[in-house]
């Protein structure tokens, strides 16, 4: 991987951190339902990052 990509998912995985924290101290707490928040937005933005980045460098031949 390029810097580039590096640097964005960096910047990308710092704002969903910060988000998660935002969304635990203001948003009630830790509850059930901010829990899955986190873990469904978690999975939509970084699953598919995954397969399109690191996925496709290990199956080239």
């Amino acid at each position: 991987m390029n810097v580039v990509k590096i640097a964005g998912l960096t910047i990308l995985a710092l704002v969903w951190v910060w988000l998660c924290h935002a969304l635990l101290f203001r948003g009630g707490g830790v509850t059930f339902k901010n829990i899955f928040l986190i873990g469904a937005s978690g999975i939509i933005i970084f699953v598919p990052l995954w397969k399109k980045y690191f996925r496709q460098e290990n199956t080239k031949k």
